[in-house]
């Protein structure tokens, strides 16, 4: 991982960092070959051309630049959580509402080629 991701993840919010780790860990052991790098001020796992943006923010995290056809069974299951176009916003107390597997299956979604 680049200094400048280290850095953002450093600057997580006490509250949220779990959140933040619980991703980041779903994202690696689903696709080890992933890069990350900053991207649009974000952590940005790519495989191939697929890419998924990951910010920390006030009431969480939020998941940017999944594909919405793919991800269809998540956002069916957990409508409350889409904010906008492409973002998943996850709270941190709302999280706990969503299985790992379930963001695997996101974040499958997202990054598989």
């Amino acid at each position: 991982m680049n200094a400048d991701v280290q850095t953002y993840i450093d600057e997580i919010a006490s509250e949220h960092r779990p959140l933040f780790d619980r991703v980041h860990r779903l994202i690696v052991e689903a696709f080890p070959e992933a890069s990350v790098a900053l991207s649009y001020g974000l952590p940005t796992y790519r495989v191939g051309n697929r890419k998924l943006h990951v910010g920390a923010w006030q009431h969480g995290v939020s998941l940017y630049g999944w594909d919405k056809d793919r991800a269809a069974g998540f956002t069916s299951r957990h409508p409350g959580l889409v904010s906008g176009k492409g973002t998943i916003r996850l709270c941190s107390e709302e999280a706990a509402d969503v299985t790992d597997d379930e963001l695997i299956g996101l974040i499958r979604a997202s990054l598989e080629v």
